[in-house]
């Protein structure tokens, strides 16, 4: 009898042991696959990685990991290319798509996934994002157990407290970043050549037609594959990048509509360095000093109004709103009606229901919280001139403040 209870207490101990190698085994699957192009094209991994100089040593598992998960997945991405291509082709994107737009962290994800309640409209999903290649034959098994393993290590997004569900809507150029190596997201990945990356894939100054054209092959066939999926609707997609590539747009869709979104400066700075301080680590192939984080910051946000303010009058009349975060937070409903009169959408009256469920399903959640000091209350008000002339912010005085995300 001792020795059978000895024998079994042995086998339940070694299962336990499995048990708890295989959670490790998950655990650290999970922390490589955190990479935005973990699941993306092995081929434009390769010519991402092509000529890259300074990738630090300690990095190499995650560069394996990411080339082994590219690679292995490039039959899938075959497999949707031979079932679904001439399906994707003669897909037709609605001629008026809505593009939300504005600098990162200003409240695009809230807006976004309010108007994605109308079931009139079409959105690019975060599991296409991650995985546009094979979104469509990935969508029953596939993207289940990813967001099962998922949901188990980040119940909620890394960079808020947003929950994380694969079928909610995503930036759709994370999907580029996925699909090609022209995407403003590989700075994260190099962010030692972050203002390249910035000035070359956002601003798109310095590329060339060749490069252009690619993108825009890219990211028709990303809009094609989320028309498809949401039966040909008219789309609604967010990407802050888009803030600069108005001219682009409106080549691809003349009568493109636009909701533009800005935010107080002070929260946006504090929110999107803590994103790229929580992002970079998860991505990067290369050691950057952390200090550099906020210079970049305040950097890229200055070109971006400045591009956004130079181009936004050549969107036609009708075709563009403005909405202040803090409207949309205090009074939700009232400032989707009116940008769903401004722009001459139809549909709020039938999709209010679903937004308004939408709403109270949010209405505890809890934003976070950064500490302002003096040196970041003088950075945003040397640099950020632009919120404070052209959207009436007020300019704080140097003392300390929290503010939310």
């Amino acid at each position: 009898m001792c020795q059978y209870h000895h024998r079994t207490g042995g086998k339940g101990e070694s299962e336990q042991q499995e048990l708890g190698e295989t959670r490790v085994s998950q655990k650290r699957f999970l922390a490589h696959a955190e990479h935005p192009v973990a699941l993306g094209s092995f081929r434009s991994w390769m010519r991402l990685l092509w000529g890259r100089k300074g990738i630090d040593r300690a990095y190499i598992p995650r560069l394996l990991f990411v080339s082994l998960t590219t690679l292995l997945t490039s039959p899938l991405r075959l497999w949707e290319w031979i079932r679904y291509g001439r399906a994707i082709k003669r897909t037709t994107i609605h001629p008026s798509p809505v593009f939300i737009i504005g600098h990162w962290r200003s409240g695009t994800t809230h807006l976004h996934n309010l108007m994605c309640q109308d079931k009139n409209l079409g959105y690019v999903s975060t599991f296409q994002a991650m995985a546009p290649g094979f979104c469509i034959v990935g969508d029953k098994r596939i993207k289940p157990a990813l967001a099962r393993m998922a949901h188990r290590r980040y119940p909620t997004r890394l960079i808020d407290n947003i929950p994380l569900t694969f079928d909610a809507p995503q930036e759709d150029e994370f999907a580029l970043a996925t699909l090609s190596p022209y995407s403003f997201v590989h700075s994260f990945t190099f962010p030692k050549q972050a203002a390249s990356f910035f000035a070359r894939y956002v601003l798109f100054d310095g590329l060339s037609e060749a490069v252009r054209a690619k993108w825009i092959r890219t990211y028709l066939a990303i809009l094609r594959k989320a028309t498809l999926r949401h039966g040909e609707r008219r789309l609604v997609t967010k990407n802050c990048g888009h803030s600069a590539r108005i001219r682009t747009l409106l080549d691809l869709f003349p009568d493109a509509k636009f909701i533009f979104i800005h935010r107080n400066p002070y929260e946006v700075f504090l929110s999107t360095v803590h994103t790229h301080k929580t992002v970079i680590p998860r991505s990067q192939l290369q050691d950057t000093d952390p200090e550099r984080i906020e210079a970049r910051v305040l950097k890229f946000f200055t070109q971006l109004m400045q591009r956004y303010l130079a181009d936004r009058s050549l969107i036609p009349a009708g075709n563009l709103v403005e909405v202040r975060f803090e409207a949309l937070e205090a009074s939700p409903l009232d400032q989707l009606r009116r940008a769903y009169e401004l722009l001459d959408l139809p549909g709020f009256d039938d999709a209010e229901q679903d937004i308004r469920l939408y709403i109270d399903s949010v209405s505890d959640y809890k934003k976070n919280a950064y500490e302002m000091n003096d040196d970041i209350v003088a950075k945003v008000n040397e640099h950020w001139q632009v919120a404070f002339d052209e959207w009436g912010y007020e300019r704080l005085e140097v003392s300390p403040r929290v503010l939310g995300n």
